[in-house]
């Protein structure tokens, strides 16, 4: 007789709407709730958590159902559960915030009829990046939304609002904090947002030339930090040799400035880092409309240059490589004075455009 009440399974959208409804509870005045009470409804959205990560994911024995996740998907985002999850991140135990990021992260790839009803949601709430991105600035959140962030911005409405928001900014200051693993998981971000959407990262920095890189430059480029030094070079790289930002890169190669810090960078002692500045020094080379200033640069350094490339190598034999150091080789030898040439002055220091400190042959790492 007792199995004839046993209550019905719950279908995914029941476990959705049990979920928001301990989230608003959480979020609301659950602190003034008996204790026992709110231990044992705390405890209950934690077992929910971790049900939708297992509807979504499934358990190591299943694999998940495509049915139950296109109910699940198609409930969360109807219901709205996605804000008071959220705001409620804070409230939960650190498993129940490694499921719920799990959940979130999975719920933007799910397709509900041949829609992403994530993107769509999203589109209507983009202030939910208002309330993600500065998670960066706790540090028992930081990872935890950053995970959120960058899944939320496969979407290319929600990249470009960031893109087009205050948060770029604070980016170079999330790269810079202390704590190693949430200035890594803000890099990593950052190149999602400067890499993803072609057309739309090419709009951004068109738009925002005048102040994004002198700020790369001297944020990324210009960091004491080996970690940031590198990475910062090798997504400049990575966005300049990108065709989409093929004008972009025209106006970066045309600037004595940037030629100044990436000719330092070529000297710097990591061959790592010299390496990937000498993949963007070879496009000032390279550019068949060289200012008067790059030419008299290049022509009064050609000595230096051309000595210091006699030992530059990459760790491992690279063809392309020593092809693209020999035709920088070959285009420096050529490279005629059209102005009065500029004297250089070799320095360890960054300082004004007028003192570029030229590479000087060295050895090896």
């Amino acid at each position: 007789m007792k199995s004839l009440f046993k209550s019905k399974p719950k279908t995914p959208a029941d476990l959705v709407r049990r979920t928001r409804e301990l989230l608003i509870y959480a979020n609301g005045e659950c602190t003034s709730s008996r204790e026992d009470k709110r231990v044992e409804k705390m405890a209950e959205l934690s077992t929910l958590m971790k049900d939708l990560k297992t509807i979504l994911y499934g358990n190591g024995e299943s694999e998940p159902v495509p049915e139950a996740c296109a109910q699940l998907t198609q409930e969360f985002f109807r219901v709205d559960t996605l804000r008071p999850l959220i705001i409620c991140l804070p409230k939960l135990s650190l498993d129940s915030r490694t499921d719920a990021a799990q959940v979130v992260a999975n719920l933007q790839r799910q397709q509900v009829h041949s829609r992403l009803i994530a993107s769509e949601y999203l589109e209507a709430n983009k202030d939910l990046l208002d309330l993600m991105i500065p998670g960066y600035e706790n540090p028992d959140l930081a990872l935890h939304y950053g995970a959120m962030v960058r899944e939320c911005i496969r979407h290319q409405s929600v990249a470009r609002y960031v893109l087009e928001s205050d948060h770029m900014k604070k980016f170079f200051h999330y790269i810079k904090l202390p704590n190693f693993e949430i200035a890594s998981d803000a890099s990593v971000t950052f190149k999602e947002l400067m890499t993803r959407h072609k057309s739309t990262v090419a709009e951004f920095l068109t738009k925002n030339y005048n102040w994004f890189f002198p700020e790369y430059n001297s944020t990324l480029l210009g960091s004491d930090n080996y970690v940031t030094k590198r990475q910062g070079i090798k997504l400049l790289g990575d966005m300049l040799l990108d065709r989409s930002n093929s004008a972009v890169m025209m106006r970066y190669v045309c600037s004595k400035e940037n030629l100044r810090i990436l000719m330092i960078l070529l000297r710097d002692p990591s061959n790592c880092i010299s390496i990937e500045a000498f993949h963007v020094f070879k496009l000032f080379v390279a550019n068949q409309n060289k200012p008067p200033e790059i030419v008299s640069i290049l022509v009064a350094n050609r000595n230096k240059l051309l000595r210091f490339f006699v030992d530059f190598k990459m760790d491992k034999e690279n063809e392309q490589f020593e092809a693209d150091k020999a035709q920088v080789v070959k285009q420096i030898e050529a490279l005629e004075q059209i102005a009065a040439p500029e004297q250089i002055v070799v320095s360890e220091q960054i300082t004004a455009p007028e003192q570029i400190a030229a590479p000087e042959p060295r050895d090896q790492e």
